[in-house]
């Protein structure tokens, strides 16, 4: 089972290494259909008869059938092709669609199970007939065997699959309205701040938060969830503080990386920053939780998921009417992980800094700053090869690295 270039092979056995495969090959089943969900957020919110920018009743015809059928099928078709190629991705298909009409929900979580099963059952089979055929009848036993398992899927997906994926979907539905009303849906952060950090900000941002946003949102037209990872304001909170309060050494390093971060939407440019004072976390915590409770009290959400996760994505699916709250959300969430930040690092004097300056030149100490950083940035390869990447959010693990890409 490969994920594609989006992403890098899990090395290890653990079960840290288990989690990031899965959620590696979830991610590489919706990253390359991004362009597709960007498509459809695009046209819900200029063409949404009730709150588009420019409502339209034909185009907004496109909004149901692409958010019920295209999508997931998208998603079936790259599963099962990850799976087992081209073979794979026609009965992924076949089988998603079994999911889509067994339940009336845009059934995402349906075809991240239902296509790789498919694919690896077809897989299995083709290796029961290998060298069985005999000459002239390849094309008819091939043809045959995907045919028969791709609708002994799709019936099954209607009668079993569907109903049991969409009542785990409504289960965790309820779980983020229980969240919300309750006015917690900011201790998410403390989860999904980590892991971030860890490289597992795809896994969990395409694997879990995206296909629920995504079923809120075709019913009420926005959703939160697309803005609790993507948020841009944590990562840029966290540079302003090192460019004021940082490592003298590495403080011409930040603008280039907010720039990148928060325009460019790579996020894993400031990952190396948090690794290298790893008590800053709780800095990208509570910028997190902050600006998700702020996101949730003004009544903020996105029309699809930013990808990658900039405020220019921001800007393009956010809903009419909804521009400052999202704004707000993230101003608040770089203004607290700023202040955060800045006193965990003693507002550039904390008391073993002024020890480490007495006791070398300037010299010494910009060295150490720089070997600091180099040991931080070489831990966030470490963690990068044990994680999913994706063009999404960026792959660059260096400060002063330049765009390229959750």
């Amino acid at each position: 089972m490969t994920t594609s270039n989006y992403t890098p092979t899990v090395q290890g056995t653990g079960v840290k290494a288990t989690i990031q495969r899965i959620g590696g090959f979830l991610a590489g089943m919706v990253m390359p259909n991004i362009g597709a969900f960007i498509a459809w957020g695009l046209i819900t919110a200029v063409f949404l008869e009730d709150g588009g920018w420019v409502p339209n009743k034909d185009f907004a015809a496109l909004i149901g059938p692409m958010i019920n059928v295209l999508l997931p099928v998208l998603i079936g078709y790259t599963g099962g092709r990850l799976v087992y190629g081209q073979r794979g991705a026609v009965v992924g298909s076949v089988a998603t669609i079994g999911v889509v009409v067994g339940f009336e929900k845009p059934m995402f979580l349906g075809a991240m199970v239902m296509a790789p099963l498919a694919a690896y059952l077809l897989k299995r089979i083709d290796g029961l007939f290998q060298d069985r055929i005999r000459p002239g009848f390849e094309m008819l036993v091939d043809n045959f065997t995907a045919g028969i398992l791709g609708a002994g899927m799709a019936l099954l997906g209607v009668w079993a699959v569907g109903p049991i994926v969409g009542g785990l979907t409504n289960l965790a539905g309820d779980g983020v309205d229980w969240l919300v009303s309750h006015h917690m849906l900011g201790l998410v952060s403390i989860i999904v701040e980590p892991a971030k950090v860890l490289f597992l900000n795809n896994a969990i941002n395409h694997g879990v938060l995206s296909p629920l946003g995504v079923t809120e949102a075709a019913e009420a037209g926005k959703s939160i969830l697309f803005m609790v990872e993507t948020n841009p304001g944590p990562g840029l909170g966290l540079l302003l503080a090192f460019f004021f309060f940082g490592p003298r050494s590495l403080r011409p390093t930040t603008p280039a990386a907010m720039i990148i971060q928060f325009f460019g939407g790579i996020h894993e440019v400031y990952f190396p920053y948090v690794l290298m004072k790893p008590r800053l976390i709780l800095a990208m915590i509570a910028g997190g939780a902050a600006g998700v409770s702020t996101f949730m009290i003004t009544g903020a959400g996105l029309v699809a998921g930013p990808s990658p996760g900039s405020i220019m994505a921001y800007f393009a699916v956010t809903p009419k009417g909804g521009w400052f709250s999202m704004l707000l959300g993230i101003v608040i969430a770089a203004a607290v992980t700023f202040a955060v930040a800045a006193l965990l690092l003693g507002f550039g004097r904390k008391a073993g800094d002024e020890a480490d300056d007495a006791a070398v030149t300037p010299e010494e100490q910009a060295d150490r700053e720089q070997a600091e950083l180099a040991a931080a940035q070489r831990r966030s390869a470490d963690n990068k090869n044990l994680a999913p990447a994706s063009r999404g959010s960026g792959d660059d693990t260096a400060p002063q690295a330049t765009a390229k890409e959750s």
